[in-house]
């Protein structure tokens, strides 16, 4: 396995419109995947999203990189709440949103696991982790997204 990349392509009823709303906004974040999220999404802004629950709350930082509604989505996320985040230091996630039919593909990349320069075991265990977290967490963006639409 190389670890360089993660790439998942889900379907999703529901428009771009409503779709980017949901993997870009705190509140509908905090539906389906970390338990908590600050940020404003706009390139350049950084703010954080959390897992767990206290004592045991994982914060992590993070950084928009692209905000181009409805179609794209990026932020770099995985490095260090003191640094900047850069291409060397972090990882970076892009949701990609196509029109299909009347709903939605969205094809998510993550892309930077070979670019921390963590020595081979700690890179597999990452890039496992985030494989098992982001076949958790996709499904149950569909699934929110179904209930916010018949909701609407």
């Amino acid at each position: 396995m190389e670890y360089g990349s993660i790439k998942r392509e889900i379907h999703i009823d529901a428009t771009p419109e409503v779709v980017y709303e949901v993997v870009t906004a705190p509140e509908h974040l905090r539906q389906w995947w970390p338990d908590d999220a600050d940020l404003d999404p706009v390139p350049g802004a950084t703010g954080t999203i959390s897992f767990g629950a206290p004592p045991n709350t994982e914060v992590m930082p993070l950084t928009v990189v692209a905000a181009d509604p409805p179609r794209r989505f990026s932020f770099r996320w995985v490095y260090d709440d003191i640094a900047v985040a850069t291409p060397t230091n972090s990882l970076l996630v892009t949701f990609d949103l196509v029109p299909s039919g009347r709903g939605t593909l969205l094809r998510l990349t993550e892309t930077g696991f070979r670019e921390r320069g963590w020595e081979a075991a700690v890179l597999e265990e990452h890039y496992r982790d985030h494989v098992t977290g982001w076949d958790h967490f996709l499904p149950r963006l569909v699934d929110y997204v179904a209930r916010l639409v018949s909701a609407r």
